[in-house]
């Protein structure tokens, strides 16, 4: 079967074609810019093939209840051009196909239990860590939404005792986004991440503020599987500090087997960078 997948992003959206078993046959990029130019280029792109169901995994904060008059809407997004947005009737109108929708990072969480990093476990979250901090959740074999859909990019956490910075989050100042997403590692030390690779100083920061979320993540939601993805945690240099520091936190209060194995507990995305657009993949096929 032929399907669209569709990753909507605040600065870019990635439309793909493929096929239920995440193959991805080609895609391509587009800015994300005002809903009237850039809906009806995904739309152009999309009628070209013959697709059966489109899946959707867009920022938000969206609305996924199917019983609300705004279920399918970006909601109250920053990107303000873009709230109030119906995403999901504009391309049932425009493609005549089922939609799959939800959020972008619980799209990847999907893409990875169904073929990547937590493939075969009921239980996972995947947490991404670049421009902003997003957690998709999985929980009993099913994407996790209540009365919106998982916020947890946005806890508030203890700073260091060292840190002075204010916060990037213009929300929740220094909320989890605001301390440890990539613009508020520019924005603290004067220069983008990639430029800080050998300044420990800023890896062990950074370590503390996702270790003690991951933490929080841990003792509320008892996940099999942590996956960490997005383009700060490609600074691999990460993972043993954050693990470390995880250990820490927990004290031993918690004895399981997926514990006794930090390494093989908290691990890198295992999709190549694609488990966004694959769980969108994914997001149609559930959608016929």
């Amino acid at each position: 079967m032929l399907f669209g997948a569709l990753e909507a992003g605040g600065t870019k959206i990635v439309c793909a074609i493929g096929n239920e078993n995440g193959e991805i046959f080609e895609q391509i990029s587009i800015p994300t810019e005002t809903p009237e130019i850039t809906l009806t280029k995904i739309a152009a792109y999309f009628k070209k093939h013959p697709i059966e169901a489109l899946g959707i995994g867009s920022f938000g904060p969206i609305d996924l209840d199917k019983t609300s008059p705004t279920y399918g809407f970006i909601t109250t997004t920053p990107k303000l051009a873009w709230a109030n947005c119906n995403l999901v009737e504009y391309f049932k109108k425009e493609l005549c196909c089922p939609i799959g929708f939800d959020t972008d990072v619980n799209a990847s969480a999907l893409g990875e239990v169904t073929w990547g990093s937590a493939k075969g476990l009921n239980s996972s979250i995947y947490i991404t860590v670049g421009t902003g901090i997003g957690v998709g959740v999985y929980q009993n074999g099913s994407l996790a939404h209540g009365m919106l859909h998982p916020e947890a990019g946005h806890i508030l956490l203890a700073k260091h005792p060292e840190d002075s910075y204010k916060g990037k989050c213009p929300y929740h100042g220094t909320c989890l986004e605001g301390l440890a997403s990539g613009p508020a590692i520019e924005d603290r030390w004067g220069q983008k991440a990639i430029n800080l690779v050998s300044e420990m100083k800023v890896w062990q920061l950074e370590a503390y503020y996702l270790a003690q979320a991951i933490v929080n993540y841990i003792l509320i939601l008892s996940p099999k599987r942590i996956i960490l993805g997005g383009g700060v945690m490609h600074q691999t240099q990460l993972f043993p500090l954050i693990r470390k520091q995880v250990k820490e936190l927990l004290g031993g209060y918690i004895q399981t087997k997926e514990l006794d194995d930090l390494d093989t507990y908290i691990v890198p995305a295992g999709l190549n960078d694609n488990q966004g657009i694959m769980g969108c993949l994914e997001l149609a096929r559930l959608s016929i």
